[in-house]
Protein backbone atom coordinates (compact mmCIF):
# COMPACT_ATOMS: atom_id res chain seq x y z
CA UNK A 1 0.00 0.00 0.00
CA UNK A 2 2.77 2.20 0.98
CA UNK A 3 4.19 1.66 -2.18
CA UNK A 4 1.24 2.55 -4.01
CA UNK A 5 1.31 5.80 -1.72
CA UNK A 6 4.46 6.58 -3.37
CA UNK A 7 4.41 6.26 -6.40
CA UNK A 8 1.04 8.23 -6.62
CA UNK A 9 3.50 11.25 -4.85
CA UNK A 10 6.23 10.65 -7.57
CA UNK A 11 3.63 11.49 -10.59
CA UNK A 12 2.40 14.33 -8.68
CA UNK A 13 5.63 15.61 -8.06
CA UNK A 14 6.35 15.12 -12.00
CA UNK A 15 3.06 16.65 -13.17
CA UNK A 16 4.13 19.75 -10.73
CA UNK A 17 7.57 19.64 -12.27
CA UNK A 18 6.61 19.20 -16.01
CA UNK A 19 3.62 21.65 -15.83
CA UNK A 20 5.63 24.25 -14.24
CA UNK A 21 2.66 24.70 -11.34
CA UNK A 22 2.95 27.13 -9.52
CA UNK A 23 2.70 26.11 -5.51
CA UNK A 24 3.73 27.45 -2.22
CA UNK A 25 6.79 25.81 -0.33
CA UNK A 26 4.84 23.26 1.05
CA UNK A 27 4.21 21.73 -1.91
CA UNK A 28 6.96 22.31 -4.46
CA UNK A 29 8.03 19.67 -6.01
CA UNK A 30 11.26 18.33 -4.62
CA UNK A 31 9.29 18.40 -0.85
CA UNK A 32 6.13 16.03 -2.70
CA UNK A 33 9.24 13.46 -4.38
CA UNK A 34 10.77 13.65 -0.43
CA UNK A 35 7.38 12.28 0.89
CA UNK A 36 6.89 9.70 -1.59
CA UNK A 37 10.95 8.48 -0.96
CA UNK A 38 9.91 8.74 2.56
CA UNK A 39 6.84 5.99 1.81
CA UNK A 40 8.88 4.18 -0.52
CA UNK A 41 11.41 3.51 2.59
CA UNK A 42 9.43 2.73 4.84
CA UNK A 43 7.36 0.33 2.24
CA UNK A 44 11.02 -1.21 1.39
CA UNK A 45 11.21 -1.80 5.13
CA UNK A 46 7.81 -3.50 5.99
CA UNK A 47 6.41 -1.10 7.46
CA UNK A 48 2.32 -1.41 6.09
CA UNK A 49 3.17 -4.59 4.76
CA UNK A 50 0.02 -7.29 5.19
CA UNK A 51 2.43 -10.10 6.13
CA UNK A 52 3.49 -10.34 9.71
CA UNK A 53 5.95 -13.14 11.02
CA UNK A 54 5.13 -15.15 13.52
CA UNK A 55 1.82 -15.09 13.10
CA UNK A 56 0.79 -18.55 11.50
CA UNK A 57 -1.85 -20.73 13.27
CA UNK A 58 -0.62 -24.41 14.19
CA UNK A 59 -3.20 -26.68 14.51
Amino acid sequence: MLGTAAAVLFFIAFLISAADIATNQAFSSGNVMLLGLTLLALHVAGIGAGWRPGRSRRR
